[in-house]
């Protein structure tokens, strides 16, 4: 969310940036607004000053006994128009605010321009794609040949994109979220939290799922929303809070379930496990001052990185256009792994810095060393990583031409030293 006085001074930095999102120009439109709102504000303090001098003068006439009836009635006028100025600043404001709540982040100058996926830019590869001598198989077929994945059962009691894992695929989808908390916690400083998996309106309004992705939010009878990502916990940690400087950056991550509508993706996946109304997520957050957010991303996604090196998973890495990037995202890079079953990389982590945008929502500040004045964090998210889809990954590129699967070695020790996956499991 943008401070509206920002727009004031700077109306075709804003203009540009959502020039190159594909958005209309939308400053004249927020200054015209905020004209009339500050026009509509200074009649109204006039107009409460005079009533204040009105008021004042009416005791002083009645101490000395000469006619108060005119200042009355200005008093009386003045308090009728002051009704009316009220509603009118109240409308303006939260239609001002309305819009401004909608309006997506300013791309960082080195994204690159373009309208949608095909447009983002590979930026590296890692990891050899493995080669089979027999025809790789999809995931959902991996695991109900196995008998450890049903996808049947679950929708008998939830419907449609839900799973039931059983026996080494539970252990291993267990394995590694264990894994992937161990690695960022002990080798990267991420402090490890345990959140709340329902959240108010308000927190998902300070992370930007709200206002305008309420259709992909389950929302309860309570007033509370099922998180769509530990993002939302994680970084609400640090809503209307003044930090430190000198303690800043602040690193948290979590394990937890993740629900999402998946209200715009009809027709998509239908099968598996890549998109699930319920799903596992290892989430990395990190709060930091403007001066460090960049290297931070840098960093975050080289943690990412790592979970999927260590497992020895081809992926690629991205930096997505301005027509991919996300609501709240100033620069994103998206991390897609190798699936030999698809023969094609799919997303398995995205990493972004928003700068100050979800800050300003959240009114999360911090007080730089030696100085009175405190300024806006920086937050970043990333997946770190997306428990299922690194389940889907392991097992495509791990499968046997029996259907067994290989485990990575790194993932044995939290296995009970076990290697392989079986029908016996």
């Amino acid at each position: 969310m943008f401070d509206i006085k920002a727009i004031r001074e700077t109306p075709e930095v804003f203009d540009l940036g959502w020039e190159r999102r594909e958005i209309a120009p939308q400053s004249a439109e927020l200054i015209a607004l905020d004209t009339a709102l500050r026009e509509k504000k200074t009649i109204l303090q006039d107009c409460q000053s005079r009533r204040n001098v009105a008021s004042k003068a009416i005791g002083q006439a009645k101490a000395s006994g000469a006619d108060a009836g005119a200042l009355i009635r200005e008093v009386a006028e003045l308090k009728g128009r002051m009704t009316g100025l009220e509603d009118d600043v109240r409308h303006l404001s939260g239609e001002l605010n309305e819009k401004l709540s909608r309006l997506e982040n300013i791309p960082a100058s080195d994204v690159p321009n373009g309208t949608g996926e095909e447009d983002n830019v590979e930026v590296s590869k890692w990891g050899k794609i493995p080669a089979f001598d027999f025809a790789p198989k999809q995931h959902f077929d991996l695991g109900e040949n196995l008998g450890l994945m049903d996808f049947e059962g679950a929708a008998r009691m939830s419907g449609a994109r839900f799973v039931i894992l059983q026996g080494g695929l539970a252990r291993l989808e267990r394995a590694l979220a264990h894994f992937m908390l161990d690695v960022h916690t002990t080798e990267f400083g991420y402090q490890e939290v345990s959140v709340p998996l329902m959240v108010r309106e308000a927190a998902l309004f300070g992370t930007s799922q709200l206002p305008k992705f309420k259709e992909d939010l389950f929302e309860a009878t309570t007033g509370h929303y099922m998180i769509p990502t530990g993002e939302v916990p994680l970084t609400n940690m640090v809503r209307e809070q003044i930090l430190v400087g000198e303690n800043l950056p602040l690193r948290y991550t979590t394990l937890s379930q993740c629900f999402r509508s998946e209200a715009g993706s009809a027709g998509r996946d239908t099968r598996g496990m890549i998109r699930l109304h319920q799903f596992n997520k290892v989430e990395l957050v990190s709060i930091t001052t403007p001066e460090q957010s960049e290297d931070e991303l840098e960093r975050m996604t080289g943690a990412a990185e790592q979970i999927l090196q260590r497992l020895g998973l081809a992926y690629r890495k991205l930096i997505l256009c301005t027509g991919d990037m996300g609501f709240a995202a100033q620069k994103t890079y998206d991390l897609e792994v190798w699936l030999p079953g698809q023969a094609a990389y799919r997303e398995i982590s995205s990493c972004s810095n928003t700068g100050d945008f979800q800050a300003r929502r959240m009114n999360s500040r911090y007080r730089p060393a030696g100085e009175k004045n405190t300024r806006f964090v920086h937050s970043l998210n990333g997946s770190g990583l997306a428990v299922g889809r690194t389940l889907v990954a392991v097992l495509e590129n791990y499968q046997q031409a029996d259907g067994s699967i290989v485990i990575p070695e790194v993932l044995r020790p939290y296995m009970a030293g076990k290697e392989v996956i079986d029908r016996d499991d």
